[in-house]
């Protein structure tokens, strides 16, 4: 498993691991107010890394737009 430079979005780290042949990504919150996940590590491998950026943003604005 190989972790790249973390990404930084609405107040998460986003780090792209590379699995085998395909990325998934760990989501982890900079802010004590912010939601906890879940599942702070997306268990979808993508083939690319930019999918399993794009597919993160998502889980992250879906947590945040809940009430």
């Amino acid at each position: 498993m190989t972790t790249t430079e973390p990404w930084h979005y609405r107040g998460y780290d986003i780090l792209p691991q590379r699995q085998w042949s395909g990325w998934c990504v760990g989501i982890y919150p900079t802010r004590s107010d912010l939601p906890l996940l879940a599942r702070s590590t997306l268990q979808t491998l993508v083939m690319q890394k930019e999918e399993a950026l794009v597919e993160a943003k998502q889980v992250i604005d879906r947590v945040l737009s809940r009430p």
